[in-house]
């Protein structure tokens, strides 16, 4: 599965109804975001992580979606199921963000 990127607007709509969602919350100017963001594409579509959909929102601009999760630093990684927040992590180790993935499932 893709990452979609997503804002304010469609953050609600884009949790409700989707059993086990992963969110990376970046910036535009955040370094270690960019340098991520090609293993987080990599995880989105792995096998292991089925059933999970991954969303991308711009920390910067989505005041509303950022702090749902409580974001505090960048790049912010969270995990949602059924809607709720399961747990959430600032960190640049795709180990990390692995780990995340793994409580979904």
């Amino acid at each position: 599965m893709s990452v979609q990127n997503i804002t304010d607007s469609d953050f609600k709509n884009s949790l409700s109804g989707k059993e086990k969602v992963m969110v990376k919350y970046y910036a535009d100017w955040c370094g270690s975001c960019k340098l991520i963001s090609p293993k987080f594409r990599r995880l989105s579509e792995d096998d292991r992580f089925k059933g999970i959909d991954f969303l991308e929102v711009n920390a910067e601009v989505n005041e509303n979606a950022r702090k749902a999760a409580g974001v505090d630093n960048l790049p912010f990684f969270a995990v949602f199921k059924n809607g709720e927040m399961v747990e959430g992590t600032a960190t640049s180790k795709i180990e990390k963000v692995e780990e995340l993935l793994n409580k979904l499932n």
